[in-house]
């Protein structure tokens, strides 16, 4: 790595580097994320000879106490390298970045949109704990219950990252609280996720390719958004992407948040085109439905929840809906899954 930071502060000092803001702050960028990498590394180094000097250091006096002392610091060192070596796996070109997410129900109606809102409250509760931010930035409510889709803004360490494991349609098997005979029923829900596309990637967005629509917001938001035509539908022509936002009572707000989810869709377009990765994003598009989920989350006549990718479960479900999804993440990453990425999935329509 200290090679690679070498050659790009080279790049630097070559004549006409700063011809191009934008090359130039992507190349600058990549320096302080290598640097980031190497520092973190060589002060685990530091730490670890530290330890081993004081943990010699205490044997030899056999000064018990600091041994005590010197193994609890060897657990937490432990921790972090740990978390290190989970960290160098999100060497991806996106995996830096902020992520939108976005949840939809599918097939099962009320119930889905019911297990599609339990999904919602999976990842918000997964951000708060690994102290991210998020915000919504769309969310429309199902008709009876739970919600047809919502779309999150999150905003962390490698956001994106993280989130790209989650892609894909996840099953529910429960007894319905819907269904007064208490019967069993399988319902259906799709994560997209998407890598947030920075302000200096240059993203060509032609107002005369646009269509903008607005109506009036459902949902959450109070009566003041159901009166007011303030939700925003944007439509790029070239593509037909279709994305919309109505969580704002602004007009103005609704269409910012829209288009930085337009933005971000057409930045995964020019990613599939520039390194040909046709099924990481939302080529290979499956239904939301039976035999196309990626993880199984099972609460009777059993409690287990699995992904189907690694082979990773657990039966601790009521801790999984409570956000611990940690394990299936670091699963899919450690196997070196990051190319499934888009296979077993659903392509939002917002």
């Amino acid at each position: 790595m200290t090679q690679r930071i070498a050659a790009l502060e080279r790049q630097t000092g070559a004549d006409g580097f700063w011809n191009d803001g934008d090359a130039a702050r992507r190349t600058l960028k990549e320096i302080s994320l290598t640097k980031s990498w190497v520092d973190e590394f060589q002060s685990l180094s530091q730490q670890k000879d530290d330890l081993a000097a004081l943990y010699e250091m205490a044997v030899e006096e056999a000064d018990e106490a600091a041994q005590a002392e010197a193994t609890a610091e060897a657990a937490a060192l432990a921790e972090k390298v740990a978390a290190f070596e989970f960290k160098s796996l999100l060497t991806g070109p996106d995996d830096h970045n902020d992520a939108i997410l976005t949840i939809h129900s599918g097939a099962g109606g009320t119930e889905s949109c019911d297990w599609a809102e339990m999904l919602l409250r999976m990842y918000t509760r997964w951000i708060e704990r690994r102290g991210f931010q998020y915000e919504t930035l769309d969310y429309t409510s199902g008709e009876a219950a739970g919600i047809k889709s919502a779309t999150l803004e999150v905003k962390g360490g490698f956001a994106y990252g993280h989130l790209k494991a989650e892609v894909g349609v996840h099953r529910l098997v429960r007894i319905s609280p819907f269904d007064a005979n208490k019967r069993r029923h399988t319902s259906f829900a799709s994560v997209f996720v998407l890598p947030e596309a920075e302000p200096d990637v240059p993203i060509d967005i032609k107002d005369e390719d646009l269509r903008v629509d607005t109506f009036r917001a459902s949902g959450a938001g109070g009566q003041h958004v159901n009166k007011t035509s303030s939700a925003v539908r944007i439509t790029h022509i070239p593509t037909g992407i279709v994305v919309q936002c109505q969580t704002e009572r602004s007009q103005h707000k609704n269409r910012d948040s829209a288009m930085k989810v337009l933005r971000a869709r057409l930045y995964q377009l020019e990613r599939e085109k520039e390194e040909a990765r046709l099924a990481v994003y939302s080529k290979d598009k499956k239904k939301i439905e039976w035999g196309s989920q990626i993880r199984s989350y099972v609460f009777q006549p059993y409690q287990m929840v699995k992904d189907h990718r690694t082979g990773v479960e657990t039966s601790s479900v009521q801790a999984v809906m409570d956000g611990d999804i940690d394990s299936f993440i670091e699963g899919f990453l450690s196997h070196g899954q990051a190319d499934v990425v888009g296979t077993s999935t659903a392509a939002p329509s917002t």
